[in-house]
Formats: structure tokens, sequence, C-alpha cells
């Protein structure tokens, strides 16, 4: 079960996370975002993340499609708020 306090708290970190990530110019604090993020996940709402990967492996999780990943988990996020 999705309940509201799983989407505003993925919600949260992912916005600020990614805003944060936009911003710095850093790779180790980017590295540093995107293992906070996997770290993350692992331990969300099983259904939440479900719901946003629509079945893509490794969502969320993967280096080369980070930035694409935490801008449509926000994206989703955001409608489901």
């Amino acid at each position: 079960m999705i309940t509201k306090d799983s989407i505003e708290s993925a919600y949260c970190f992912f916005h600020q996370k990614r805003k944060l990530y936009i911003e710095t110019q850093k790779d180790y604090v980017k590295d540093h975002i995107e293992w906070t993020i996997a770290d993350y996940v692992e331990q969300m709402n099983p259904e939440l993340y479900q719901k946003l990967s629509n079945g893509r492996e490794h969502y969320l999780q993967d280096h080369t499609t980070f930035r694409a990943d935490i801008d449509d988990a926000v994206a989703q996020l955001e409608k489901m708020a």
C-alpha cells in the first residue's frame, strides 16, 4: 500500500537531493548524492518504488541514468502529492 506519508517523504528527500545535484559542480558530491539515493530506495516503500520505476531495472541506482531518473521521480511524485 502506498501511503501519502511515503509519497511526501520520498518527494521531500528526492527534491532536496536533486536540487543539490543540479547545483553542485563537484563530482564527489554528485557521487555521494547518487549513493544516498540508491541507499534510500533500498529502504523506501517497495510499491512506491515499483510504481516510480515502471519496471526499469536499476532505477535511481545507475550512474549513467541517474539525472534522468531523479528528474522523472520528482516529476512523478509531484503529481502524486
